[in-house]
């Protein structure tokens, strides 16, 4: 009996030391975005508060300037925001629906070539996107997809090459029994009505995360945005923009302004991950089981 309650008692200050730690680090961790948070609301006016970069964290003066900044018509935030939103959204959604269903037939068919294909997609995959950079935007602008169709061409440019990412994907897939699918189709239905009617009920977890994953890319995109844009105000996203700001030679004056737009920025995906989180761990989870 004495020796389980000094295991107990050992257990018990292990776990304060640990559980101190880890408060710790996540203070550390949270503190730049804490004073993002409290940055942005400081006063922009240079007669109630500076409005650059300071040796302090809280506010002497709180104030929404900059959000009205943001927001107003002083600026093209709120083009630069729906830029990035349109392209995140068309992305998640195009990128989801050709990943699940090249991961789809990866996992359930077998043709000539399937594993030499596999291969070649993972080789390709080592290579950083950048490197094709200027050969891509020499194509899309043959086409007028840059600069001021940069919107529509960067929702192609990311669409296009997705298919290569279907390695999570076809971990989850291969999870499912092929028995199901193999007594479907002994009963007459195709290859598709499996598919859309057996098997994507059963992937709800790997189709948020593959969502998740694929509206994140955009929507912290610069440098090939940038790229893209190049110099068109209008075909901005937000990460092109806010850099645009703090490049302007104020830097100390739009820094509030920039740590207000972050936070802008930062609402819908914290919002995402915080009601799909539970999804997302189990996407991952799930298709890193087998591949």
């Amino acid at each position: 009996m004495a020796r389980e309650s000094s295991m107990k008692r050992k257990r018990a200050v292990s776990n304060f030391f640990s559980y101190l730690l880890l408060i710790i680090i996540v203070i550390i961790w949270l503190f730049p975005f804490f004073g993002i948070v409290l940055g942005s609301f400081r006063s922009y006016n240079p007669a109630v508060e500076y409005g650059g970069i300071v040796d302090y964290v809280i506010p002497k003066h709180f104030s929404l300037d900059n959000y009205r900044f943001c927001l107003g018509d002083e600026t093209n935030y709120k083009r630069w925001y729906m830029n990035t939103v349109t392209i995140a959204f068309f992305v998640s959604l195009l990128q989801t629906i050709v990943v699940l269903c090249v991961s789809y037939a990866l996992s359930r068919m077998r043709f000539n070539g399937r594993t030499l294909l596999m291969k070649f997609w993972l080789i390709l995959g080592m290579f950083p996107g950048f490197l094709t950079m200027i050969c891509l935007y020499f194509l899309l602008k043959q086409a007028g997809l840059t600069q001021a169709g940069a919107v529509p061409g960067l929702i192609l440019v990311s669409v296009a090459s997705s298919g290569m990412g279907y390695y999570i994907c076809k971990g989850y897939f291969d999870t499912i029994p092929k028995a199901l699918d193999e007594a479907a189709r002994i009963d007459g239905a195709s290859r598709a009505r499996v598919f859309f009617t057996m098997t994507i009920p059963m992937s709800k977890p790997i189709i948020i995360y593959q969502a998740l994953v694929a509206f994140m890319a955009p929507w912290n995109d610069y440098v090939f945005a940038s790229y893209m844009a190049f110099g068109h105000d209008k075909s901005y996203n937000v990460a092109v923009s806010m850099y645009r700001w703090m490049n302007t030679g104020d830097y100390q004056g739009y820094f509030t302004r920039f740590c207000a737009g972050g936070v802008l920025i930062a609402i819908p995906v914290t919002l995402l991950f915080m009601f799909l989180q539970k999804y997302y761990v189990e996407g991952v989870t799930g298709g890193a089981v087998k591949g």
